[in-house]
């Protein structure tokens, strides 16, 4: 489930001002009842946005095989979607702080969902390959703006651990619910694969207008009077960021677990329909159980040598449920190893860096596929889930950053 800011849009983006200010000093802060009903629509907005964004991800894999067999295109060819696609994600991150500069978190909520009604409507009109990929692309910058935009406000609210704990589930649900109803809707109701996405295109505009209405008071000037009550946050660098042991940690851990779990939500319908000659509901329920999940390696290697469709599913739901607490649980640590004023931009930088992983491991796995076949799938996977789970060990270990007479731990000397 990316987003680089500028050193100078690092602010936690609280919409209650003496929040902010407390919560930048450490305050244990409980906010009033009108901050907490304006945050709590806010909360189930960005909820929904994450299902959305969840059924755009989910919607990658469960349509490949049909987009393949639909343009006639190699593994190799149809990889080009997973290469492109975060480049998408990552111009997102560029333009994220022009953005709450210009129009506040306002503009996220109009851009992003906006992005993904073109994107969606392109696809749904099926046009020659050359013009999907790009679409695909589209949809990546309206995921990237939502994800490390809501993200990172998430990060910087009080009870962060809940807060992102809901976003993350709400995009499970929307990625769990994607596949079946793709299966569904393509069996039962004999939809075309592009159909998929007339349902995807209404989907956003509901998106476009929840996210408005949540957002509609959270404009340029209301950022700029945020940035104003929080001056301390230009006394850093951007570029300080990289001084911390945890952000090269933490950018190699995210490249490797965003890759994983993007390769192998992205092919395992293919390997189920083509080396377990399952149902194309049984594929996209193994899709589905691996996201309403989301160990390890032993799994894995059961997977490996399964050939049964039923067992694939079950292993495939566990692994996603002892992977799935990964994401979050990364992006915590990473809040807690780091001083508060860096916290956007490293989220940020980090949910980048994993769209780096989630472009190159299902490109790399499907161009070997194309001339070693399926069968490479399985170990594939088993050697990229045993590297996530080694580096998770020492950055979850990293002692956090404290400021100590006028220096900080965790730093590189």
């Amino acid at each position: 489930m990316t987003r680089q800011h500028n050193s100078n849009e690092t602010t936690p983006l609280i919409t209650d001002t003496t929040s902010a200010a407390l919560l930048e000093n450490g305050a244990n802060v409980e906010p009033g009842d009108g901050y907490q009903t304006g945050v709590g629509f806010r909360v189930a907005a960005t909820m929904f946005s994450f299902v959305v964004l969840g059924l755009f991800t989910s919607s990658i894999g469960a349509m490949l095989l049909p987009i393949s067999h639909y343009y006639t295109l190699s593994d190799l060819r149809v990889s080009l979607i997973f290469l492109l696609s975060p480049v998408g994600y990552v111009l997102a991150a560029q333009c994220n702080a022009l953005i709450h500069r210009r129009m506040g978190q306002l503009g996220i909520a109009l851009l992003g969902p906006l992005f993904h009604v073109f994107a969606a409507a392109i696809i749904s009109l099926h046009p020659p390959f050359f013009a999907i990929v790009p679409a695909f692309a589209c949809s990546a910058i309206g995921t990237g703006l939502l994800d490390g935009s809501w993200c990172a406000w998430a990060g910087s609210m009080h009870k962060a651990s809940t807060v992102s704990g809901l976003l993350h589930g709400s995009f499970s649900i929307g990625a769990a619910t994607g596949p079946l109803l793709g299966a569904w809707l393509m069996s039962a109701r004999h939809w075309e694969w592009f159909e998929f996405y007339y349902l995807l295109t209404a989907v956003s505009l509901v998106e476009l207008v929840i996210l408005a209405s949540a957002f509609w008071h959270e404009d340029g000037a209301k950022y700029k009077e945020q940035k104003k009550a929080n001056p301390g946050d230009h006394q850093r660098t951007y570029t300080s960021i990289f001084r911390y042991r945890a952000m090269w940690f933490a950018a190699v851990y995210f490249l490797a677990y965003v890759g994983t779990e993007t390769a192998i939500s992205g092919w395992i319908v293919s390997f189920m329909m083509r080396a377990q000659h399952a149902s194309s509901y049984e594929a996209n329920l193994s899709l589905t159980g691996f996201w309403s999940g989301m160990a390890a390696v032993a799994l894995d290697v059961i997977l490996t040598f399964s050939s049964v469709p039923l067992l694939s599913i079950v292993i495939l739901t566990l692994l996603g449920f002892l992977m799935g607490p990964l994401f979050p649980s990364g992006i915590i640590v990473l809040t807690r190893l780091l001083p508060t004023d860096l916290h956007v931009g490293a989220v940020s930088l980090i949910a980048s860096i994993g769209q780096v992983g989630a472009s190159v491991f299902p490109f790399l796995i499907g161009a070997i596929m194309d001339s070693a076949g399926i069968g490479v799938f399985r170990p594939a996977i088993v050697v990229f889930t045993g590297v996530t789970l080694l580096l998770w060990i020492p950055f979850s270990r990293l002692p956090p950053a404290k400021a100590t007479q006028g220096t900080e731990t965790g730093r590189i000397a």
